[in-house]
């Protein structure tokens, strides 16, 4: 059988929140068979429950956020990239603010984190979410159009393109495809910052945005370069980043998905339209579990390795 997937032990990071500036302590701790991924606000009068999923998803601007009534939890998908590239089933997330901690900006720290403590196999089988049709969303037309798709495929493909024109990201690769049944998420995809424009900075902070932000946690170019000193930490990084925020935002639906997703010029609004399109599907979409492990796709059996 192929089984879901727990922490062996709790694990503990404190920083800040991207948008918020706020400091934040988070609490990762293990979760029983079929409880999924579990954020609990831990520093409201009586701490709230808020369980990931697609439904749960409340506001998509620069950010995921979930929400159950007024507690919310914001900038959930590099978090989330990380427990879907290890393939973490179950969790408990206690969290003493309204946003998850930028760390250095990528998922490399969760990842990091979700290691240290240990991962533990549970007895009970892991459900898959397995493509039976093609299902696509789109916005706009022409140059402004944008889509995402989700298309059968035995196994988990994402292939994104972006359309940035400034300089630092045309000189860099704008396409990428990430198999995993090929590819290590840790060592290929976790690592890629968070970006973002001098430009936009003073926009952003005047709507009480990015107040945490800075050369330690994101990416930062002018209207010409990349402003880091340590510069690009894969030639790829601004595409291999969107494929890493896709990657948290499409696990928001709860269980793993097979699946090849591609898309373009997409976002974390056009990622959560996708899921709810599926799920609105139910002749698109069936839930799988596999006896053997051998039986499943190739990258989901073997634990992942460290880097």
């Amino acid at each position: 059988m192929l089984a879901q997937r727990t922490l062996k032990t709790l694990t503990h990071a404190v920083g800040v929140g991207l948008h918020s500036g706020q400091r934040v302590e988070l609490t990762l701790r293990p979760a029983p068979p079929d409880t999924g991924i579990v954020f609990r606000r831990i520093d409201l009068p009586e701490p709230v429950d808020i369980p990931v999923k697609a439904e749960s998803v409340t506001d998509t601007r620069l950010a995921s956020t979930i929400s159950v009534g007024q507690a919310k939890v914001y900038t959930v998908e590099h978090l989330m990239s990380a427990c879907a590239g290890l393939g973490i089933d179950n969790l408990y997330v206690d969290i003493t603010a309204e946003e998850v901690p930028i760390l250095d900006g990528s998922a490399s720290s969760f990842v990091f984190l979700l290691q240290s403590a240990g991962i533990a196999e549970q007895a009970a089988p892991k459900r898959f979410i397995r493509l039976l049709k093609t299902v696509q969303v789109s916005e706009g037309e022409g140059q402004n159009i944008k889509w995402a798709r989700l298309e059968p495929y035995h196994g988990y493909k994402l292939s994104f393109e972006i359309d940035f024109h400034h300089p630092a990201v045309d000189s860099t690769g704008q396409q990428v495809v990430f198999d995993m049944s090929e590819g290590v998420y840790a060592r290929d995809i976790a690592r890629a910052r968070t970006f973002g424009f001098t430009k936009d900075v003073e926009m952003l902070r005047a709507n009480g945005l990015a107040l945490g932000g800075g050369l330690d946690n994101a990416i930062v170019m002018d209207d010409y370069k990349v402003l880091n000193s340590d510069g690009l930490r894969y030639d790829d990084e601004f595409v291999k980043h969107k494929i890493l925020d896709a990657m948290g935002d499409l696990y928001i639906v709860g269980k793993p998905l097979l699946a090849a997703y591609s898309a373009f010029r997409s976002g974390h609004a056009m990622n959560n339209l996708l899921l709810r399109e599926l799920l609105s599907q139910p002749d698109a979409y069936e839930v799988v579990s596999f006896d053997k492990a051998s039986l499943a796709p190739k990258g989901f059996a073997a634990l992942q390795p460290a880097w």
